[in-house]
């Protein structure tokens, strides 16, 4: 069974590739899920370790309904990671009703070619995961990452095991969400090929500051955070 580290650094990465890890997915800021990781650790890690690095493309934190400017984004991104050497990118596109955006997904597995395409997460907030799954067959998903859609992959087990069966090797089922030293030999009974863990280890860099720079109300998923542009306006003209 191979293992994917969801690594947020290339320190988490080089740890990764020491401790034997099978491939890496690339990412930044674990707290919200992940969003795509500057250019500079894309290269960094692809240039200096030596396993497969996938990416992950997402934009922005929240939803995964993308306006066109996003989208637009995503698809320079997956253009400069298959530019650099990368093996695969993780990303994933929803409608409104949170189905599956099957033309623009199709249109960043296309951009994405020769290097693999993993749906992400996203899967896990789909209504109908079978239909999902029937679904990104069809476009040519080469793997599905997914808890099973549930808050971790060991209480999702039981859809894994169903959406397994269904896919019928026809792509991949990825675990991943919660996946330990504890519960992983479940996994691997129950014919998973690959696991997707991040093995994350909170350490104190420093004292409580003064000024924290996290704030709290961004960490929400039915939310984003946008610079407004009434508020800049009245900001510009109030000191012009």
């Amino acid at each position: 069974m191979k293992i994917e580290i969801c690594a947020n650094s290339y320190q988490s990465a080089s740890n990764a590739v020491k401790a034997g890890a099978d491939r890496i997915e690339l990412c930044a800021e674990l707290a919200v899920g992940g969003i795509t990781p500057s250019h500079g650790v894309i290269e960094k890690v692809v240039q200096e370790l030596v396993i497969p690095i996938y990416v992950l493309i997402r934009p922005r934190s929240g939803n995964f309904v993308y306006t066109s400017d996003e989208f637009d984004i995503m698809k320079k991104d997956i253009e400069y990671c298959k530019s650099i050497g990368c093996q695969g990118v993780v990303s994933g596109v929803l409608n409104q009703d949170n189905s599956i955006d099957v033309k623009r997904t199709k249109e960043l597995i296309a951009l994405s070619r020769p290097m693999e395409f993993t749906f992400h997460r996203a899967f896990d907030w789909v209504m109908d995961p079978v239909k999902a799954l029937d679904e990104l067959t069809l476009i040519g998903v080469d793997r599905i990452l997914t808890s099973g859609q549930e808050i971790s992959a060991i209480k999702g087990i039981n859809l894994l095991k169903k959406l397994l069966n269904k896919s019928q090797s026809a792509l991949l089922i990825m675990p991943g969400g919660g996946i330990n030293v504890e519960n992983v030999l479940a996994f691997k009974k129950s014919g998973f090929k690959e696991i997707h863990l991040s093995a994350t280890s909170l350490k104190k860099m420093m004292s409580n500051p003064k000024i924290p720079m996290c704030s709290k109300q961004f960490f929400d998923d039915t939310l984003m955070a946008v610079s407004d542009y009434d508020k800049i306006l009245q900001i510009v003209k109030k000191i012009t």
